[in-house]
C-alpha cells in the first residue's frame, strides 16, 4: 500500500490518553498531531464547497423563492448551513467509524436538485429537500438492513481496486479543471474538447501559482517530508495572496482566478446566518408531482449517493493501508451509516445531500489514519461557519496541486489488476477511464459492473457474479435511461 509518503510514527509505547483510547493511534501507528494536520489538510481541499454550494443553491425555484428566504439569493446562510452539517457529520464520522472520512454537500446531487427537482411545477426548495431527506431515510433502512453493507461485499475485489485506480484519475482531473489549466476549448467544429491552460501557454499568474505548488509538492513527497501536502497548499496561497496584492489578478477580464479571490475584506469574523435550516417539506413533493415521479426522481438521487460512497471509501481505505484481507474498510455498516445519515442532515439543514469525500485522501496521503482526523475536519468546518472570510481566502489554484498529488498515490494500485486476464482487465479499463470522461464516479462504477455480469454471462460465469450483483446492474441500467423513463412520465 502507499503509506510510505506519510512518514513512519513512533508514538510512546506507554501512551494511555483518551484519544488514544478512542481513536486508537498507537495501533495505526499515528499522533493526534499527525491526525489534526491531515483533518486540516481534508479541510482545505474541501473548504471549495462553502463557496460552490452557495452558487448552485442560489437560484430561483419554480415559485420564484430563494433558499433560505429573502427576496433574492443568500449565498451567506448557505454557506453557513453548508459549513455547519459538513461539521457534524464529519465529527460524527471520525467519531463512531473511526475512519478518516469527511462529508459535504455533495457535487452532482446539489445541481440535481437545484436544476432539475426544484424547478418541475410547483415545486419549492422545501420540496427539493424534502426528497433528498426520502432517498436518505431510505439507505438508512438500507444500511440497518445489511442490504448496503452486503451489495459492498458482493463486488469482486479486483472491481474494487478499479474504483480506487479511477478515482484517483477522477481527482486528478478534478484538480486540473479546478486550476484552470485544462479546460473546455472554444466552441468551434475544428477544436478539441479540451485544451491546455491558455493557448498552450502558462500565461497567468493563477496558472504559475498552481505549477510552482504542484512543483513544491512533488519535490516534498519525494524527499519524504512529513506534511508535504500541506506545506505545498499553503505556500501556493501565500503566492497566490502576494500575486494578488502586487498585480491585481481578479481585477483582469481575463486569466483571473477562479472561484475563490485570495484576499482578505473587512473583519475575518462573521456571525452565521442557519436561515436554511429546517427548509424541508418530505410530504409535499408527493401531492405536486405524484408518488411515481416522487419515486424516480428519489431513485435517481439515491442511486448516485450510495455507489459514490461505496468507491470513496475503499478508495480512502486503500491509500491509507486500512482495508483487510477482503479489502473492506473497519467498522464498514457504520462508515454507511453515518454516510446515510448525512444524507437527511443535508435535507433538513436546507443544504443538499452530504456525502463522504474523496478529498479525504489528501488528509489520509499527509498521514490521517484515524477518525481523529474527520473529527479535526468537522471542528475546522464548524470554526468555518464564523470565520467563512478566511476559510474562502484559498483559492482553486491552491488547493488544486493536493488532488493532483492524492491522483498520483491512488494510481499506484493500478498494479494490482491482473491485466492478462481480459474477462478482468476489461471491467476494470471501463470503470477506471469512465470515472474522469464521464466526470462521475457513479457512472465509472456503473459501467464496470454492468460490464462485469456481461461478460461473466458471456463466458460462463453467470453462477459467479452475485444475485445483488445482477439487481444492481440491472438497476444502473434503468439509472442511464433515467431521461428517457422522466419524459414518458412527463418529468421532462
Amino acid at each position: 500500500m502507499t503509506t510510505s509518503h506519510a512518514g513512519s510514527a513512533t508514538p510512546s509505547a506507554g501512551r494511555t490518553g483518551v484519544l488514544d483510547r478512542c481513536f486508537r493511534l498507537a495501533e495505526r501507528g499515528t499522533t493526534p498531531l499527525r491526525e489534526i494536520r491531515g483533518g486540516l489538510v481534508t479541510f482545505f481541499a474541501m473548504v471549495y464547497i462553502l463557496v460552490l454550494n452557495p452558487i448552485i443553491l442560489s437560484g430561483p425555484d419554480s415559485t420564484g423563492a430563494y433558499l433560505g428566504g429573502g427576496s433574492g439569493p443568500n449565498k451567506a446562510a448557505i454557506a453557513a448551513g453548508t459549513a455547519l452539517v459538513a461539521g457534524v457529520m464529519s465529527i460524527l464520522m471520525g467519531g463512531v467509524a473511526d475512519f478518516p472520512l469527511a462529508l459535504a454537500a455533495g457535487l452532482g446531487l446539489n445541481t440535481m436538485v437545484a436544476a432539475t427537482i426544484v424547478q418541475l411545477p410547483g415545486m419549492t426548495w422545501a420540496d427539493g429537500m424534502g426528497i433528498v431527506v426520502i432517498e436518505g431515510v431510505v439507505i438508512v433502512l438500507l444500511v440497518l438492513t445489511g442490504l448496503r453493507e452486503a451489495i459492498f461485499r458482493a463486488v469482486p475485489r479486483y472491481l474494487r481496486t478499479a474504483i480506487s485506480v479511477g478515482i484517483g484519475l477522477f481527482v486528478t482531473f478534478v484538480g486540473l479543471v479546478n486550476a484552470g489549466i485544462v479546460h473546455k476549448s472554444p466552441d468551434r467544429v475544428d477544436s478539441p474538447p479540451l485544451v491546455f491552460a491558455v493557448n498552450g501557454s502558462l500565461s497567468t499568474w493563477p496558472l504559475l501559482v498552481f505549477v510552482a505548488g504542484l512543483a513544491l509538492t512533488a519535490v516534498l513527497m519525494v524527499r519524504r517530508v512529513n506534511g508535504a501536502i500541506l506545506i505545498g497548499i499553503v505556500f501556493s496561497t501565500a503566492c497566490a495572496l502576494i500575486v494578488e496584492a502586487l498585480f491585481k489578478v481578479s481585477a483582469k477580464p481575463s486569466g483571473g482566478w477562479g472561484l475563490t479571490t485570495p484576499a482578505l475584506k473587512g473583519s475575518p469574523v462573521t456571525a452565521p446566518d442557519f436561515a436554511t435550516l429546517g427548509q424541508v417539506s418530505p410530504l409535499g413533493s408527493f401531492h405536486k408531482l405524484g408518488i411515481v415521479a416522487v419515486v424516480v426522481l428519489s431513485f435517481s438521487v439515491m442511486l448516485a449517493d450510495f455507489f459514490d460512497t461505496m468507491g470513496t471509501m475503499v478508495a480512502v481505505g486503500a491509500e491509507g493501508d486500512l482495508l483487510d484481507e477482503n479489502g473492506d474498510p473497519p467498522k464498514t455498516r457504520s462508515i454507511l451509516l453515518v454516510d446515510s445519515l448525512a444524507a437527511v442532515a443535508g435535507g433538513v439543514g436546507g443544504v443538499s445531500s452530504n456525502t463522504a469525500y474523496i478529498e479525504s485522501a489528501t488528509g489520509v496521503a499527509d498521514g490521517a489514519r484515524t477518525g481523529l482526523a474527520s473529527v479535526a475536519t468537522g471542528v475546522f468546518f464548524l470554526l468555518a461557519t464564523f470565520l467563512s472570510p478566511l476559510a474562502a481566502v484559498v483559492p482553486n489554484e491552491a488547493a488544486a496541486p493536493a488532488l493532483v498529488a492524492v491522483g498520483f498515490l491512488m494510481m499506484q494500485q493500478v498494479s494490482k489488476i491482473d491485466w492478462t486476464d481480459l474477462a478482468v482487465a476489461i471491467p476494470a479499463f471501463l470503470t477506471i477511464v469512465f470515472m474522469p470522461f464521464g466526470y462521475s464516479i457513479t457512472v465509472g462504477i456503473g459501467i464496470g459492473f454492468i460490464a462485469h455480469v456481461l461478460i461473466q454471462a458471456a463466458v460462463g460465469g453467470a453462477r459467479k457474479v452475485h444475485p445483488l450483483l445482477w439487481v444492481v446492474s440491472l438497476l444502473f441500467v434503468v439509472y442511464f435511461l433515467l431521461e428517457p423513463i422522466e419524459r414518458l412520465l412527463g418529468l421532462k
